[in-house]
């Protein structure tokens, strides 16, 4: 009930300003370590039988906070406090960019949907990298989501790329190469075998840091099996998918610009996910994403094949007191098939 007044002010306010508004509550929370602790002891469910080692690294619970909540690492303590077993900051550009004309951001809440058609706005990767320094103590898992500028030529894409990998690599547990946001022209046309080959190829040679291929879901699910599958032979550690979709009928009122996330996309995100992990588990980490807003759904996915999860939409809706339920559902629900830790779980009903 305490979030729900929260959220009740928040949507009286514009998407935008409200968002804005949180990132500056959590951003001073980041500088208060008692808050902080505080924030972990309610939310946080940090339970043996969640958690798991992955990428050198302890995920206390199976559910993170995708790319786009965090575009510019300025939130993450907190929003680990809040419940997330690991946050993915970004996307982060090379250049600073101001994104898209303004409005770029719809709730519908109805749906418990959202709509956004940002364009990747961030301060850029020099700021945000000096930022992700000063949490090199943290206690918790960091992926960092990157993306090409909107004006860099195609010719070029790979150095943006090569830029942000070195820059980034010694500062996270993990990289998302984002070729799927559909609010940068021409960058969804960079999810083709070529291109993913060149990438993946020229990132292993720069780093040990697992590096993760996030897909969209309007591909056809073979499409999405072929490139993934190549994305891990030539280098990557793993999937995540999805991204949001332009397939505006799944959501009614839909603006015909910008991507969809939330409860819509659900069965397009598993099915897309579904086939990938029939055909890639067990060669690389698959991370599913898109309408996630149950423990039921969590486990349905982790049964399929996710080590992890994320959400960004349900956390919209539901909040802090949402996360720490499904984490402790899914606790629940692992015990009561007689699983005694997320591993045994991860896979079993492919």
């Amino acid at each position: 009930m305490e979030y729900q007044r929260i959220r009740n002010l928040l949507f009286r306010l514009d998407p935008e300003t409200a968002h804005h508004a949180v990132e500056l509550l959590l951003e001073l929370a980041t500088f208060l370590p008692p808050l902080l602790h505080l924030l972990e002891k309610r939310f946080l469910v940090q339970e043996e039988i969640l958690s798991q080692e992955l990428f050198g690294r302890t995920f206390p619970n199976p559910i993170g906070l995708a790319a786009g909540f965090d575009k510019n690492g300025t939130m993450a303590p907190s929003l680990h406090a809040l419940g997330f077993g690991f946050v993915e900051v970004g996307t982060i550009t090379p250049r600073p960019q101001i994104g898209n004309p303004r409005p770029r951001l719809f709730r519908y809440p109805r749906y418990r949907a959202l709509q956004n058609a940002m364009g990747f706005n961030n301060d850029g990767a020099d700021v945000i990298a000096a930022r992700l320094r000063r949490l090199r103590s943290r206690s918790f898992p960091l992926g960092v989501n990157i993306g090409k500028n909107k004006e860099t030529p195609p010719d070029q894409t790979l150095h943006d790329y090569r830029l942000l990998i070195q820059l980034f690599a010694p500062l996270a547990d993990y990289l998302v190469v984002n070729l799927s946001s559909p609010n940068t022209p021409g960058l969804r046309d960079l999810q083709n075998e070529r291109f993913i080959r060149e990438l993946f190829t020229m990132a292993s040679d720069l780093t040990d840091t697992p590096i993760l291929l996030k897909i969209a879901p309007d591909l056809s699910p073979q499409q999405a099996v072929d490139l993934c599958a190549l994305a891990i032979e030539s280098g990557g550690a793993g999937i995540i998918a999805t991204n949001t979709s332009t397939d505006y009928s799944l959501l009614p009122g839909a603006r015909s610009f910008g991507g969809i996330s939330g409860a819509p996309i659900r069965e397009r995100s598993f099915q897309i996910f579904e086939a990938i992990a029939k055909e890639l588990f067990g060669k690389g980490i698959l991370v599913s994403v898109g309408g996630i807003e149950s423990a039921q759904e969590v486990y349905r996915r982790i049964l399929a094949g996710a080590s992890l999860v994320q959400l960004l939409t349900p956390f919209i809706y539901g909040g802090p007191p949402l996360v720490r339920t499904m984490n402790q559902e899914l606790a629940a629900l692992l015990r009561q098939d007689g699983y005694a830790t997320i591993q045994d779980a991860i896979g079993a009903k492919r």
